[in-house]
């Protein structure tokens, strides 16, 4: 078998790419070969990133459609990772709390999904990893929009895998713990407290260890893995 990390000749879709994880991801992509485009609804100006970054809200069904259509080469390769989080107790969160967090980290992520899937199910290769949390799987106090849509993606994922199988398209979802992100670290000492307890590592994941598990999920060598969901929390979910 040749490199199953060289991703030369590959076109790539890293969304929420501008910072965190998905930064990390499309870093890793394009030091190994792959022709990344970001996605982000805020581009910072001053990051430098050694891939283009566009400006476009995934919850946009159609300005997605558009993005995907204008590329010069059908991406092969996809990394479902924007997020946001708007946490509060579920007798508190307002209707827009609830919308806007299931909008962008659930339907926007179906609305990429769809977008690619024509071209990847038609040359018979895809690999496509959506970023889910641990948290969505155990849930989460002060979380309920975040968790929902994250358990929404882990079944989005599954059904996924189900209809693009047979068509050479792989997908699968990623679920970190808490990731040291320069927006983690500015989370009150307690959370991060806790959840350093929780880790049998006794250390928390940086966006270069979630970033390295989904080059794998991505790679030629993951051809036998699909509809998986691989936790990558250094054991804060056991």
């Amino acid at each position: 078998m040749s490199d199953p990390f060289d991703f030369t000749h590959q076109t790539a879709i890293v969304t929420g790419a501008a910072r965190g994880i998905g930064r990390a991801i499309g870093e890793a992509l394009s030091r190994h070969g792959a022709d990344v485009q970001g996605i982000d609804w805020a581009l910072d100006e001053a990051a430098q990133l050694p891939f283009p970054l566009h400006k476009v809200d995934i919850s946009d069904a159609t300005a997605i459609a558009e993005l995907v259509r204008s590329l010069s080469t059908p991406p092969s390769l996809l990394v479902n990772n924007a997020g946001i989080t708007r946490d509060r107790s579920i007798v508190k969160m307002s209707d827009q709390d609830w919308a806007d967090v299931i909008s962008v980290n659930l339907t926007g992520a179906f609305n990429v999904l769809r977008a690619v899937a024509p071209a990847m199910t038609q040359a018979g290769y895809g690999r496509i990893v959506n970023i889910t949390s641990i948290n969505g799987m155990r849930g989460k106090f002060g979380q309920a929009n975040y968790a929902a849509a994250k358990a929404g993606l882990i079944g989005l994922t599954k059904t996924a895998a189900r209809e693009w199988g047979r068509k050479g398209v792989t997908v699968n979802a990623l679920a970190p713990g808490m990731v040291m992100t320069d927006m983690a670290m500015q989370l009150p000492q307690q959370i991060l407290d806790t959840a350093l307890g929780e880790a049998m590592t006794e250390r928390l994941a940086s966006p270069e260890d979630i970033a390295y598990a989904t080059m794998f999920l991505l790679s030629k060598g993951a051809a036998m893995i699909t509809g998986e969901v691989l936790r990558v929390d250094g054991g804060q979910y056991i």
